[in-house]
């Protein structure tokens, strides 16, 4: 059986839920998004459909849900933020997976309601808020052009970085305050030339080959929207092209990144410190970049080849789990996870049992 066909019992075609493809919607999560079904449709039959706003050669969930009776034989995935519960309730009594991306939401999932999730740290909040729905680990890939035109050392002349003729670049988007009012301004008097882009840029790739450090420092950004860096792909994609990488290590980061391996801290204890230590990287890049092999194995597990090998992993188990009733979230028969309170009331009712029954078997009469 081909990997384009689906297994018997299993589902036919996929639908990847978007609110829209238009400029209104560009950004990370339509990226990923897009990239999702794009891949998919090597394994499956797929196709992106719209719920907010029309969009020219996809069709709209109103018009699918009004045409195609319940449950269908499509597989639906959602992954739009604060978005989810409203679509899961939409497509309620259809098998529908969670690609989960950033956490933190502050919803809950409905039993019987898989998860995908692309990162280890959104994995563990999932496998705490939601431990009885099945759980999936499927981390982003770099697309092609990341890892066949980066100019990383193993591709190229490990001192060629030393000519680059960026010394540092940050994106202002997800940068903290702390990067652009104090360290850019520092590093620029230290006579460094610094690229803050901020606008669209046409090709990428050939902006971070010429960049020899890439700062990264987005913990205080998503701190202060309440939800957690999701995957954190533009660490990655500096690593592909060959800078010494300076970053956070918080939520997903931390999934990729080791600290003096990988990834050197930004924001490490002092300014004088990041300084002292971003000249030296400028100076010297190639001491501070992490070894070829292991880089190389690290992008190698991010790319799309690796992805649709454990999507089609997920698929074939995700059809098992249809055909066992698991999958359904009104079903009576799929397990379900106790309520925080009604967890922590019972661990008490089991304290305070416990303390009787000790206090009662300590007493005189009840010796033997």
């Amino acid at each position: 059986m081909s990997s384009t066909e689906p297994s018997p019992g299993g589902f036919n075609s996929i639908r990847v839920l978007v609110p829209g493809t238009g400029t209104r919607f560009r950004g990370g999560g339509l990226s990923v998004a897009m990239q999702t079904a794009r891949l998919l449709s090597t394994l499956r039959p797929t196709e992106v459909v719209t719920y907010r706003k029309r969009s020219d050669g996809h069709p709209y969930l109103d018009d699918v849900l009004k045409s195609e009776p319940s449950p269908g034989r499509s597989l639906w995935i959602v992954s739009w933020g604060f978005d989810v519960p409203r679509s899961l309730a939409r497509l309620q009594g259809r098998p529908v997976v969670y690609q989960a991306h950033s956490s933190g939401y502050g919803f809950g999932l409905p039993p019987g309601v898989p998860v995908v999730a692309v990162s280890r740290n959104t994995l563990g909040y999932w496998g705490d808020r939601a431990p009885r729905n099945p759980l999936f680990w499927v981390p982003n890939a770099l697309e092609p052009q990341w890892l066949e035109r980066g100019a990383r050392p193993s591709l190229c002349d490990r001192d060629a970085v030393t000519e680059r003729p960026i010394d540092v670049l940050v994106q202002k988007r997800k940068s903290s305050r702390y990067v652009l009012e104090q360290l850019v301004p520092a590093l620029q008097a230290k006579g460094l030339r610094v690229e803050v882009q901020s606008g669209w840029v046409d090709d990428l790739v050939d902006l971070f080959n010429r960049s020899k450090i890439y700062l990264y420092d987005s913990a205080e950004y998503w701190r202060g929207r309440g939800v957690s860096e999701g995957f954190g792909l533009p660490p990655l994609e500096a690593l592909a092209c060959g800078c010494v990488l300076f970053s956070s290590f918080n939520h997903a980061l931390a999934d990729t990144l080791t600290p003096g391996v990988t990834a050197h801290q930004i924001g490490q204890g002092t300014l004088d410190n990041d300084l002292a230590r971003i000249v030296a990287a400028a100076q010297c890049p190639h001491s501070w970049l992490p070894g070829a092999e292991s880089l190389e194995a690290l992008l190698v597990e991010s790319s799309e080849a690796r992805w649709c090998e454990r999507w089609n992993e997920i698929l074939a188990q995700l059809n098992d789990l249809a055909r066992h009733g698991a999958m359904s979230q009104m079903s009576e028969l799929v397990l379900r996870s106790p309520s925080t309170r009604r967890l922590r009331w019972s661990q008490r009712q089991d304290r305070l049992r416990g303390k009787v029954v000790n206090r009662l078997s300590g007493w005189p009469w009840r010796a033997s």
